[in-house]
């Protein structure tokens, strides 16, 4: 942060709060130092584990770049989680400081978590980054001011002191399925991974990214805050996806990278009244996490200025990158393939024996590199699980390569459903649906069958004013696929449940559609 501080200087760094915050590059150099100062008063110590448990706001990179500085682990909190889930992540790490709000969409993170009623020893200290104040917590400014009794030659020297191969933090995956797990990554791994990722997408000096996608999420972390200030971009921080305001954002901040999942671009190019507004700056998007139809890449090109559309693949054991898209692919390839092994990493496509399988044919996918995180944090039989004696990090992905060295990912190792023998893998499914014009998004999952084992059942989120017929669905289906991929099941719903990281939770959709059947399908 500092050398970038030196070298972008006076170019704007972070625009925050509609405007009402902005800072240059020098600024937020020093914003960090004065939070080393506050996190180092406080009584941080190297390998400290610090959680930060709030959304999209400037004081989020505040507290991140102090923790950081001070030679900390940052444990990013997902906002979605309830006291509950947040007392665990905070318990696995053994988090001795906790940074959070009062006061996100009527929630209260410090009343949730006190209800919630676990006990953490190890929690010494909860700062208030926004809203009011409980009992027992700091005000941010309080703790910034309490950095007064540490001088800036020693926060300096601190930042100074932390090397490339000290964990930079635990990010816990998503938990779609069972406890999450806290993968540790160094900081030389993150500098590196989005080193090669910046590069592959061109972001660069002078970019201003409107940032969607949380930054309790590596996507929303080191894909995006953390990589503009590598590249010298503008951080543009966004809390909760509404249509109406990214568009005033885009027109009013000049916002030239836009990504998001498939479902936030679908929603931007749906919105009735987008031509009202000046998108004309906006050049560069990264999509991914959920199926993305060739119309949607053809639609941003055609109807919008978007002249890089990338899609990859990745997870938070990979430092949230394995494989990506170029730039110069076609709508066909950035849609139907997550591109192919970031530089100087290795991907392949493997058999149950860990024997490479031939050229478009389906197996897990494996990754070995840089990128692969140090394990599970004091989990070393989740660790040895996930990644083998060679070092392949066994990723639970179904895929098939082609002769290029591209993936496409068919569908996550558990999702598989078995139909009359034949195995059957949503995301192919669902990309197969996605043709028909009425469907703006779907997804699929295996449901109990008497006589087939297992059957499709489909979700289907129709496209605005459109109406979807199930049984007219099916039958397009029955033409367009074979027989055992075809769902037995669809039912119509106005929209997906999804992660705060745009990946549908299938779990959710198992559950409605065993509630809908009841006993076994017959």
């Amino acid at each position: 942060m500092q050398a970038r501080a030196a070298g972008f200087g006076d170019q704007e760094a972070l625009v925050d709060e509609d405007g009402a915050v902005r800072m240059s590059f020098a600024e937020l150099g020093g914003f960090m130092v004065r939070s080393t100062r506050a996190a180092m008063a406080a009584g941080l110590q190297p390998g400290d584990r610090a959680a930060v448990w709030a959304p999209n706001i400037h004081q989020w990179i505040g507290a991140a770049l102090g923790i950081l500085g001070a030679g900390g682990v940052l444990v990013p909190i997902n906002t979605r989680f309830k006291g509950s889930e947040a007392a665990y992540v905070l318990g696995k790490s053994r988090a001795r400081m906790l940074f959070t709000v009062t006061d996100f969409l009527d929630t209260d993170y410090v009343a949730m978590l006190r209800e919630a009623g676990d006990e953490l020893p190890d929690l010494e200290q909860i700062v208030v980054l926004r809203g009011d104040v409980p009992d027992s917590t700091t005000a941010a400014l309080d703790y910034l001011a309490a950095g007064d009794s540490v001088t800036e030659d020693a926060a300096q020297s601190r930042i100074d002191s932390v090397g490339s191969d000290d964990l930079s933090d635990i990010i816990f995956t998503s938990g779609t399925t069972g406890r999450p797990k806290g993968a540790m990554v160094t900081h030389g791994q993150s500098l590196r991974v989005y080193e090669a990722w910046t590069d592959v997408i061109g972001l660069r000096e002078g970019d201003r990214y409107l940032i969607m996608n949380p930054f309790f999420h590596t996507f929303g972390y080191k894909a995006g805050w953390m990589s503009c200030i590598m590249r010298g971009a503008t951080i543009v921080p966004f809390q909760v996806f509404d249509v109406p305001k990214v568009l005033e954002m885009v027109e009013k901040e000049h916002i030239t990278v836009l990504p998001g999942p498939p479902t936030l671009l679908q929603g931007i190019l749906d919105f009735p009244d987008r031509e009202t507004y000046d998108l004309s700056s906006l050049r560069l998007t990264v999509t991914g996490a959920a199926a993305v139809p060739v119309k949607l890449v053809e639609r941003l090109r055609d109807e919008m200025t978007f002249e890089t559309i990338i899609t990859g693949y990745g997870l938070t054991e990979s430092t949230g990158t394995t494989a990506m898209c170029r730039h110069d692919d076609d709508p066909e390839t950035i849609a139907n393939w997550s591109g192919r092994a970031i530089s100087d990493t290795e991907v392949r496509v493997v058999d149950d024996d860990g024997n490479e399988v031939p050229r478009m044919q389906p197996g897990e996918v494996v990754t070995r590199g840089y990128h692969v995180m140090q394990g599970y944090f004091e989990d070393p039989e989740a660790t040895a699980a996930a990644i083998d004696a060679d070092g392949w990090l066994h990723t639970g992905d179904i895929a098939v390569m082609d002769d290029r060295g591209y993936v496409r990912i068919t569908d996550r190792k558990k999702d598989m459903f078995i139909v009359g023998g034949f195995n059957a893998y949503p995301a192919e499914i669902e990309n197969l649906l996605m043709v028909n014009d009425a469907i703006a998004q779907v997804a699929v999952v295996g449901v109990p069958d008497d006589r087939m084992g297992e059957v499709g059942f489909a979700f289907v989120v129709p496209r605005p004013g459109v109406t979807v017929d199930p049984e007219e669905l099916s039958a397009w289906a029955r033409e367009h696929m074979a027989n055992y991929k075809v769902p037995r099941f669809v039912e119509v719903v106005e929209a997906l449940p999804l992660n705060a990281s745009g990946k549908v939770l299938k779990y959710e959709l198992r559950a409605r559609a065993a509630a809908s059947l009841g006993p076994v399908a017959g």
